[in-house]
This record gives structure tokens, sequence and C-alpha cells, in this order.
């Protein structure tokens, strides 16, 4: 299931002359998003399964998933008199959620590095479908967010502020030491974000979820990886779009979340209580076994939902996860639980081996994941799939 291995996977096809493949779509220096050729996407060969009696087939599994929608970008030599067709008969605000919901199951499977900024930018909200619209939307939320830059930055130094930028401050060399270029940014967005947002202000943790915005932007100016680039080098326009859409990106990320920045956090409270619950269910031995040496979900679990695993997991291994994150409904929000649960118990081996509460912490605190890559994501998210499959319509299923 890794992108990487996959030949058949739409990205890995020699793309350069194919009708309807993610590299014609987009295009290659700046590519557009245009919904008339994604509608090629509904054509015969990609007809959803279904059951004797005709009515769709559900996938059951990850795999089955996979293969319902593997051939999407496999096009035929008609497929520009299809796209003719379905220009003709669809209603344009149907192509662009057909297109939507093509785009969402092409990504779930890993986005390649080259559309990876576009396609983010497009699943999480911020970029609009419709090619017409996106220049003038891109340049008036940039205005917008160097606009608050001017109204609230300079009042970080107020009284009523000066505990919220100083923990801003303390908090960015902790998100990724490899980029200190990067702090003044850094710091510009999430003390933007927190004045913002008052209810919840600046929360650690928030800190972390900069990055993967930060470091794929950057990806859409570079060719090198980020940790071996002079960040100084790009010009100051290029900084600052890619400072304006991080913020931007970010902060859809967050509001589909706030409740687990709010006071007392309490959409993380209920998700490690779910999570406790849900690994009961599918492996009562590991959570008894944690019981046993009293080991509380909320002593490790809680940084898995605060900082949605980054600090569990490689920044490649994050940008990966939340390829399929943004193209799952609710992916940050609830299907967040269900890797958590299948992270765990892929560790149950060395859960089991610990025998006391203090090698359990340990370990929990520190899983060898350093040399994690594209294949560990894969084979996690596949099971949080079966496990969302599972349990995701039925939360009775996973209580006592």
């Amino acid at each position: 299931m890794s992108t990487d291995g996959n030949k058949k996977q739409f990205w890995k096809r020699n793309t350069a002359k194919v009708p309807g493949s993610i590299q014609h779509v987009y295009g290659a220096q700046h590519p557009p998003f245009d919904p008339l050729l994604h509608a090629n996407l509904i054509k015969a060969g990609n007809k959803p399964q279904t059951t004797p009696g005709g009515k769709p087939k559900k996938a059951t599994t990850f795999q089955e998933f996979e293969s319902i929608t593997s051939d999407a970008w496999d096009v035929g030599d008609d497929d520009d008199e299809l796209l003719a067709m379905a220009a003709q008969n669809l209603n344009i605000e149907v192509v662009m959620e057909t297109a939507n919901k093509e785009l969402r199951k092409l990504s779930w499977s890993g986005i390649p590095r080259q559309v990876r900024p576009i396609t983010w930018k497009l699943l999480s909200g911020y970029l609009p479908a419709n090619t017409e619209r996106r220049e003038s939307t891109l340049q008036r939320k940039r205005q917008e967010y160097f606009g608050f830059i001017e109204q609230y930055y300079d009042s970080r130094n107020d009284e009523h502020h000066q505990d919220t930028y100083r923990q801003i401050h303390i908090d960015i060399p902790r998100t990724n030491p490899l980029i200190p270029l990067f702090q003044q940014i850094f710091e510009r967005i999430l003390f933007i974000w927190a004045i913002r947002h008052p209810a919840s202000g600046y929360v650690q943790g928030i800190n972390d979820l900069v990055t993967p915005f930060f470091v794929v932007y950057v990806f859409e100016y570079i060719k090198e990886e980020v940790e071996n680039f002079d960040v100084s080098s790009l010009q100051e326009e290029t900084l600052r779009n890619i400072e304006a859409d991080s913020f931007w990106c970010m902060s859809k990320l967050l509001d589909g979340i706030q409740d687990n920045y709010t006071f007392a956090q309490p959409g993380i409270q209920r998700k490690v209580k779910a999570l406790e619950e849900l690994v009961s269910r599918i492996d009562e031995t590991v959570h008894v076994h944690m019981q046993q040496y009293e080991v509380e979900y909320l002593q490790f679990a809680f940084r898995w939902m605060n900082n949605l695993l980054m600090r569990e997991l490689p920044l490649r291994c994050t940008i990966r996860l939340w390829d399929t994150y943004q193209a799952e409904p609710e992916g940050f929000s609830h299907f967040h639980l269900y890797v958590c649960a299948a992270f765990l118990v892929r560790w149950r081996k060395e859960i089991l081996d610990e025998r006391d509460f203090q090698g359990l912490m340990i370990l929990l605190q520190n899983l060898p994941t350093m040399h994690w890559g594209n294949e560990e994501v894969s084979v996690l998210l596949a099971e949080a799939y079966r496990l969302k499959f599972a349990f995701a319509d039925a939360p009775n299923h996973y209580k006592r």
C-alpha cells in the first residue's frame, strides 16, 4: 500500500500526457484544478462496485476501498467525448462537488510532493476549486492576514498579551529546532491566531500544527529538503505568501478541533476516554495489562491528541498522515481517534513485554518510529480505516 511501491497508483504512471492524470489536470508549475477535467472521473470504468441486487457495495476493508478507487485516473481515448457530455449535462456545482469527492479519494493514499501544496489548499477549503476565482482569493486572503499583522502584532508587548507572546516565543524552538529561521514567522502566525480566538487563546500544542503546512508550502518553491535549504535565500514576497497560506490552513484545521484547546481542553478529555473504551474492545489484553500496572491513558494519549501524534512520528510521516486526514471527512477530529488506537495496538508485543509502570511509560512516551516512512504510515492508516468501519457507525460496540 505504500505510494512509493505501488506502480499502479495514478501518480506513479507516466503522467506527462495522460488526460485526467493529476499532473495533466494540475499542470507542472502552477497546477490548476479544472472541475471539468475532474468530471472525467465519473466514467463507466470507475463506477462504484455493486451488490447482486444492484445496490452500491460498501467497502468492508481498506483494500476494497483502495481497489474501488485505484483506477480513477486510468483513462481511455473516448474521455474527451465523455467530458463534453459531463460539461453539457451537469450543473457546475455538481461538477465541483464530484471533483472534490474524487480528489479526496485520490489523496487518501498519499499525495505526490510536487502537487501536495495545491492539493492541501484545495482539501482544506482555503483554495476555491473554481480556477477563475483562485488568484483573487489568494490575493485577498494574503492581504487580509497581513492586515491582521498591522492591526494586532504590535500589541504583543501590551500587558494583557505579554504572557501569550512569551509562551509562544518559548515554545517555537521546541517545535522544530532544525528551522530556527522560521521563528518570527511562526510567532506571528500563532500570536495572530490566539488574538483572534479568545475563547481558547494560545495553548501549548498548537505550535506544532504550523510546521507541516509551512514545510509543505515551502516545497512549492524548492526541490531540496527544508533542513538543507537556506530559507533566507527565498524572496520576501515568497515567504509572505507561505506565511499567510500557513496561517489560514492551520486556522481551518483548528476550527474543527477547537474544543481541544478551550478551557480544560474538553475535546481531548473526551477523545482520550473514547480511545480507552475503543482499545478495551479491540485488544482487551493490552488494555488489562496497562490497568494492571496502573497506566492511565491520559498519561500518554493526552499528547497524542494535543499534538496529533506529531511528537510521536518523524515530520515526513506526519505530512503523509495529513494527506489522509485532509482527505478523510473529519480526519483531524474523528479519524484521528482510530489512528491512535491502531498506533497503540501496533506496539502490542512491546507493551506486553514491559512489567512495571515506569517501563511502560518510558516505552509509550518514546516509541521507536525514527525510521518510519510511507509504508509504515500506510499500514497504520489501513488498520485505522478498518477500525473506523467496524466501530464508527456503532459506538456502543466499544463500550463495555
